[in-house]
């Protein structure tokens, strides 16, 4: 075990986090200083400073990262249309970067020559933050107690909170059945019943949306605004990026949109089951998709396409610092110049359906080539035997030697 004077622990103020802060001032005898982040877990975080003043930490950030976290990590994201195994909208690794990223300010502002997380070691989260916190500080200690500890159970740390003197609130104690996460983008579950895949969520679990028997019976329009790939504005009303992700998560979840029960792979080698409510970015990809539909080239769309699965790998598997993720990032961002419009969607029952958009200044869509009614020479149909015959001729020269 290294010497440490100083770490950063990244503290939410609930069981775990307290007794990993109590564990580092009696394992490692050194100073802790706590961070905690309002990335709109829908949690106060205020409480978290009271806990730690409570536990004798002298050195306490919280900080408000909504803004910074929508706009710097959420939407370069969702410019990439990015998914996770082809439905994961990526709600909880896409917050590990900033944190991470935050910690290792704290550390160098505050001289720390460690930090430290709350991941266990079955899950992706300790790569997430670690890979984070190597890319930006590579010198820096980094502290995992869940690989180091025997408190292995919520029973034992319960016992050791008890043991000393940890002030646990009764809610707190009796606690979820559920892993939960949650932020601006998603709130995810895992564990108990839903470790066993055949089982269907309660319907009690869903804490942000509706279900979609019991969603409005009238469906509600809306229309969002794009520029430079991101969305603006919503009916007309100019927002910022976290104000427009808590109105579409409000109205999401109102008509029962976002709920995902999926079986990931792990970085780490295993499946894992879990269930994910993100209303707002499920509504914000189907309209980026489509504002894109008549603003992008098409080969342009299609090499966006073939990029996003490993863009989105890189993201669940914790690279958002890398240099490849950042070129793939620069070339995605040169595609979305000319992604400016409105689309207007139609909100029921758990479906988004797209029922217009349109772009004044960069619409690729014309019509007068597009039309099934007379076209004044605008496209010559006879040009198209000679395209299909140029592309059919290796074809028919496999054929003709088969047949020969």
């Amino acid at each position: 075990m290294s010497k440490v004077n100083k770490v950063v622990l990244a503290f939410s103020g609930g069981l775990d986090t307290s007794v990993i802060l109590k564990w580092l001032q009696d394992v490692y005898r050194c100073e802790v200083v706590t961070f905690t982040a309002d990335i709109g877990q829908g949690e106060e975080v205020e409480p978290a400073r009271a806990k730690a003043r409570q536990l004798g930490v002298k050195e306490i950030f919280i900080d408000d990262l909504r803004e910074e976290y929508v706009r710097d990590f959420v939407f370069p994201m969702f410019r990439a249309n990015t998914l996770y195994e082809g439905e994961y909208l990526l709600g909880t690794s896409i917050a590990r970067p900033l944190i991470a990223k935050r910690q290792i300010e704290i550390a160098q502002k505050t001289g720390a020559d460690a930090v430290s997380h709350g991941a266990t070691g079955k899950g992706n989260d300790q790569v997430r933050f670690e890979l984070g916190y190597y890319a930006l500080q590579p010198d820096i200690q980094v502290i995992a107690p869940w690989r180091e500890w025997d408190l292995t159970s919520r029973e034992k740390l319960l016992s050791y909170a008890e043991m000393h003197g940890i002030p646990v609130e009764m809610k707190k104690k009796q606690g979820s059945p559920y892993s939960m996460d949650a932020n601006l983008l998603h709130i995810s579950y895992e564990g108990r019943s839903l470790e066993n895949p055949a089982v269907e969520p309660e319907e009690s679990m869903w804490r942000w949306s509706v279900s979609p028997e019991n969603a409005p019976d009238e469906a509600e329009y809306l229309d969002i605004e794009f520029a430079g790939g991101n969305a603006v504005a919503l009916n007309g009303n100019t927002m910022t990026p976290a104000q427009v992700l808590t109105a579409l998560n409000q109205l999401g979840g109102k008509h029962g949109i976002g709920r995902l029960d999926l079986v990931e792979n792990r970085y780490v080698g295993m499946k894992s089951r879990g269930c994910y409510e993100t209303p707002g970015g499920t509504i914000l990809l189907r309209a980026h998709r489509a504002m894109e539909s008549i603003t992008l080239d098409r080969e342009v769309a299609h090499l966006k396409d073939e990029l996003m699965p490993r863009y989105a790998a890189l993201i669940y598997n914790g690279y958002w610092w890398s240099p490849e993720r950042r070129a793939i990032q620069a070339l995605i961002d040169s595609t979305q110049e000319n992604v400016n419009g409105w689309v207007r969607l139609k909100l029921y029952k758990g479906n988004v359906i797209i029922v217009g958009r349109d772009s004044k200044t960069h619409s690729l869509f014309d019509e007068t080539v597009a039309t099934f009614e007379e076209d004044a020479g605008a496209y010559n149909q006879a040009d198209a035997a000679g395209f299909i015959k140029l592309n059919a001729l290796r074809l028919r020269i496999a054929a003709n030697r088969k047949k020969n």
